[in-house]
């Protein structure tokens, strides 16, 4: 299998590595506003029709294609993954039970 993200292949290509990562979190914060609220936490984590991980597998997919099709850069998975959760960290389409999450909170 030969080796194909750009990262890889050029490591040193700092300002288009984290460009092209600033508009792929940019584009997921335009894809989450498709959506209605979804609830991060009460269904099962490993349950693939779970909203949250449907989303996660289509919006994978589709940040790659636009990626390698606007910028022709084959992004890494653990780039798709970083801009993603750090895009659902700050979108305000996901919804928390104020108590599901971090097991350990005081309150709980």
């Amino acid at each position: 299998m030969a080796i194909r993200y750009n990262l890889w292949l050029d490591p040193d290509n700092v300002g288009q590595h984290r460009a092209v990562e600033a508009d792929l979190e940019h584009y997921f914060m335009e894809r989450f506003a498709d959506y209605p609220h979804i609830r991060l936490f009460g269904d099962d984590p490993y349950d693939y029709d779970a909203p949250f991980n449907r989303l996660y597998d289509v919006l994978m997919a589709r940040a790659d294609e636009y990626c390698q099709r606007q910028w022709a850069y084959v992004p890494t998975p653990v780039q798709l993954n970083q801009a993603f959760f750090r895009a659902v960290g700050r979108s305000p389409k996901f919804l928390r039970d104020p108590h599901d999450g971090y097991p350990y909170r005081s309150g709980s």
